[in-house]
């Protein structure tokens, strides 16, 4: 009879074969996966770098009467933050409080109380408050862009 010759030795060299092949494919996919998770990382990074803190103006809380006829004298007690662009406008604003105080105090003293209590009456409150502010000061000024109008203190009485 004749012998099979390296029969057990050709298995044994097609198998080390595959196992590299197949070693060699698993560490090319991850590599990829890494890869990826590396560009995405770094796309990330660069928005977060990208975002700017937000930049706050706090004024001073009012009291004003409210226009309030049926239930006689009502007050609010009101702190507002405004989240302005950037420092440029926020510097634009304190320099103009003057008129931000006055356009507050006319659009606060307008209100009814009874609108006042409800979410929603403050968040029309807000958006008024935005839109009366986002007028210029001056002729040669464009509109301003508020961000958010935030009220800090809110009691009505």
């Amino acid at each position: 009879m004749a012998e099979s010759s390296g029969g057990p030795k050709k298995l044994l060299w097609v198998m080390i074969i595959l196992v590299l092949l197949s070693s060699a494919g698993a560490a090319a996919a991850i590599y990829m996966v890494l890869d990826q998770d590396d560009d995405n990382s770094e796309d990330t990074t660069e928005q977060v770098a990208e975002s700017k803190p937000p930049v706050f103006l706090t004024i001073e809380p009012f009291t004003v009467n409210l226009a309030d006829d049926r239930h006689g004298t009502r007050l609010l007690y009101t702190g507002i933050t405004l989240r302005v662009e950037d420092e440029d406008m926020r510097e634009l604003l304190e320099e103009h409080m003057p008129q931000v105080r006055s356009r507050l105090l006319s659009v606060l003293s307008g209100q009814e109380a009874g609108e006042l209590t409800s979410s929603e009456g403050k968040q029309q409150l807000a958006s008024t408050i935005n839109e009366r502010l986002s007028e210029p000061f001056d002729e040669n000024q464009p509109p301003l862009e508020l961000r958010e109008v935030l009220f800090t203190e809110f009691i009505v009485q």
